[in-house]
């Protein structure tokens, strides 16, 4: 490969990639097109060019073969993706019957305003629950999925229990919704945010340079998958980093993970798609290694 165009995959990736699906589904948004299926073929234009793009850039030459996962995400995308969706749709349809006294949400506002209120509050929300999520145990069942991949790739981003995934969208949807949200507004930011998320874990050696200190990008995101538990605790936005930094979890680094630094230091977690899914339900899943409540029970264990 030449020279000239690694350092355009480097440097243009996410600029062009996600830029341009950004503006054809805010474009779409102020045109007044219909957000689905827009936002759902635009996301998956996009999402379609990262996976082809790690084929030819990869960040992990290792992360390129398959890991008895492809088809494990790929339910799992398709999955979440309907379950979002079906989430905002109920949750419009529960915002409609909210007395238009208590509907707080600036509708008059420039649409570009409005997304990015929207962005602001989902991303906030996202950042709690993400958060919470690695502290709380019962939840922590349900998102070990996400953190049982052991590659990052374009997929990853929608590697979650479907229940998990309402939970985690769910504060922020409510919020909005009910404060009298536009769906097409919250549905164009959530397109937008699959893009990213897409971004954000793909295997592609692309960098956005001093943009990482405000974007959650694969460049800090690859720490928070780090295999040890606890120094995982870092960088959990799912857009930006600035809740991280306003809360003390944000974490950047020269280093570059090793190919088998990332998923679960359990053996056995499950491969295919309804054993992930069941095994939350299971009243033994464990926390994970590092965790204090582990530790604990080690020591309990032993004395």
């Amino acid at each position: 490969m030449s020279i000239s165009l690694r350092f355009a995959i480097r440097w243009l990736s996410y600029p062009l990639v996600f830029g341009s699906c950004t503006a054809f589904m805010v474009w779409a948004l102020y045109a007044g097109i219909p957000y689905w299926p827009t936002t759902l073929i635009v996301s998956a234009a996009g999402m379609l060019l990262i996976a082809g793009l790690e084929r030819i850039q990869p960040f992990r030459r290792a992360w390129l073969e398959d890991h008895q996962d492809t088809l494990t995400d790929l339910l799992h995308m398709l999955v979440n993706l309907s379950v979002i969706q079906f989430t905002a749709e109920f949750l419009a349809e529960l915002g409609d019957a909210v007395p238009a006294s208590i509907r707080l949400f600036p509708i008059e506002s420039p649409l570009w305003l409005q997304l990015l209120l929207v962005a602001a509050v989902l991303d906030l929300s996202l950042y709690v629950m993400h958060r919470i999520s690695h502290r709380v145990h019962w939840l922590w069942r349900f998102h070990k999925i996400h953190h049982s991949a052991e590659r990052l790739y374009w997929m990853n981003g929608e590697r979650r229990h479907p229940l998990h995934a309402a939970l985690m969208a769910g504060p922020g949807l409510v919020v909005l919704l009910i404060s009298g949200a536009p769906p097409a507004v919250v549905a164009t930011w959530f397109g937008i945010l699959t893009v990213h998320l897409a971004f954000q874990h793909a295997n592609l050696d692309y960098s956005v340079g001093w943009l990482r200190h405000v974007l959650g990008v694969a460049e800090v995101h690859r720490w928070h998958h780090k295999r040890d538990f606890e120094d995982a605790q870092v960088n959990f936005g799912e857009f930006s980093t600035l809740w991280d930094r306003m809360f003390g979890t944000f974490y950047d680094s020269a280093g570059k993970l090793g190919d088998a630094d990332v998923g679960l230091h359990e053996k056995d977690y499950p491969r295919n798609y309804f054993g992930q899914f069941i095994d939350p339900l299971r009243p033994t899943s464990a926390y994970p290694a590092g965790h204090k409540s582990s530790q604990q029970d080690e020591s309990a264990t032993r004395s």
